[in-house]
């Protein structure tokens, strides 16, 4: 059975170069455009792994991460943050959200292709 990947973030141009990445791979492609779509998207598909941006308008993935982590049925997901955000502070937040692990946009599709492989 093919994995299921949830690409998550509010810029159509980025998730298209998010799908142009991992297209190679033979996954089921999911999007969501906000946090709250990728806790519903993740509630429903229960993906293999998701790849989401920190910065979105109604909320942002932290906060999305959070919920996805603390849900029973989906804690065990994932979530690989792809980001301009690069700080310290940005990663050890990201950790404490329950983070599997952190990529600094622009990001080269190997990125993604190795944690495809590494965590799903």
């Amino acid at each position: 059975m093919a994995k299921k990947i949830l690409l998550v973030d509010d810029s159509a141009a980025q998730l298209e170069e998010m799908k142009n990445a991992v297209a190679g791979t033979d996954a089921h492609i999911l999007t969501a455009t906000s946090g709250r779509e990728a806790i519903e998207k993740a509630r429903k598909e229960r993906p293999d792994i998701i790849f989401m941006d920190i910065v979105m308008n109604d909320l942002d993935g932290f906060g999305a991460c959070r919920e996805i982590k603390k849900d029973a049925a989906t804690g065990h997901i994932p979530v690989v943050f792809v980001t301009t955000k690069h700080n310290r502070a940005d990663r050890l937040w990201a950790d404490k959200q329950g983070a599997d692990e952190f990529i600094t946009k622009p990001f080269e599709p190997q990125q993604l292709l190795e944690q495809v492989s590494r965590l799903s």
